[in-house]
């Protein structure tokens, strides 16, 4: 039985979805549907139930799956940026996960779980996967899944899961998440009922308006690795999850009018002054050492993975994984 908490989120429904595609249907979801449209990620999908969220934790502490379970695949978590209740992300994203980690290393099965790319705020230690303790996170949420990181560490579990940086991930399925959802469907949606879109202005002489840059990765990139990863039975860490190129906001902002076939019309707007001290203005995944165990080596190009999002999915109401 593979269990995979958040399964009805975005990068947890395209997961399923590769399971299913594999032939494994006996999948446990474990998540909360709530009111919005996170539920439609899971039509299609084969699986065996629905679990919410305290249930299922209540459940893992009481023993009751004793070794079915093959692997868990942590995707659930709190992944609001802006949640400001920091006692709610650390029991949901620290101790929760803790709790999962534990009996997946007492039980022996796998476990790979989402750390982010949030853990390191604003770069000033770079972003090399290799295991720092001084990170300095912006928010809470990168703040607790640090905090997670550093436990496995401290249990010297690090050669026992598989975690993932996950830097700016974009694609089917987002569709749900609202102010969470990536800028491609952002820029999407003011394109067509505006005609143009809007990005800050750049608040450091740097980098010009639009000129800062992220790692952007598709999630159809995403699932090929972490599938690479499920089936390894050698490969553990805490690995980076991005593309290895960092790309500007103009140049994702071409690439959308591009995809619809429109003229480019960006339109800067004055940076929030909350937003102004901590507003990353470069992040690049280092993907060395995720390649060097021969994961995920050749990249879908922005471009690419921006066209196929906008003219196979984004066009075709909103089609999903």
């Amino acid at each position: 039985m593979v269990v995979v908490t958040g399964g009805a989120g975005f990068i947890g429904s395209c997961f399923v979805k590769k399971l299913n595609d594999n032939g494994i249907n006996d999948i446990i979801i474990v998540d909360k549907l709530g009111t919005d449209l996170k539920w439609k990620n899971l039509i299609g999908k084969n699986f065996h139930s629905i679990i919410p969220i305290e249930t299922f934790r209540e459940q893992i502490q009481k023993g009751i799956y004793g070794r079915s379970i093959s692997t868990i695949v942590h995707m659930g978590a709190c992944s609001t940026t802006t949640e400001r209740n920091a006692d709610y992300l650390y029991d949901n994203n620290v101790e929760y996960s803790k709790i999962l980690a534990t009996y997946a290393f007492e039980h022996g099965c796998k476990f790979l779980y989402a750390s982010s790319a949030a853990t390191y705020g604003l770069g000033e230690n770079g972003y090399s996967d290799t295991f720092n303790p001084e990170l300095k996170p912006l928010n809470m949420y990168g703040y607790s899944k640090h905090l997670f990181d550093c436990w496995i560490f401290a249990n010297s579990m690090e050669s026992k899961v598989i975690g993932l940086k996950y830097f700016n991930v974009f694609g089917p399925n987002e569709y749900h998440k609202n102010d969470m959802a990536s800028m491609v469907y952002k820029a999407f949606n003011q394109i067509q009922s505006k005609g143009y879109v809007e990005l800050f202005e750049s608040n450091v002489s740097e980098y010009p308006n639009g000129g800062q840059v992220r790692d952007f990765i598709y999630i159809k990139d995403v699932i090929d690795a972490m599938w690479e990863l499920y089936l390894s039975t050698s490969v553990k860490g805490i690995f980076n999850l991005g593309t290895g190129v960092a790309r500007s906001w103009n140049d994702l902002m071409t690439a959308v009018f591009t995809a619809l076939g429109k003229s480019i019309d960006i339109r800067y707007i004055p940076m929030p002054e909350h937003l102004k001290y901590q507003y990353q203005n470069y992040t690049q995944a280092s993907m060395e050492l995720l390649r060097s165990k021969g994961i995920y080596t050749q990249p879908t190009t922005l471009e690419d993975a921006v066209s196929d999002y906008v003219q196979n999915y984004l066009l075709t109401s909103w089609q999903y994984i």
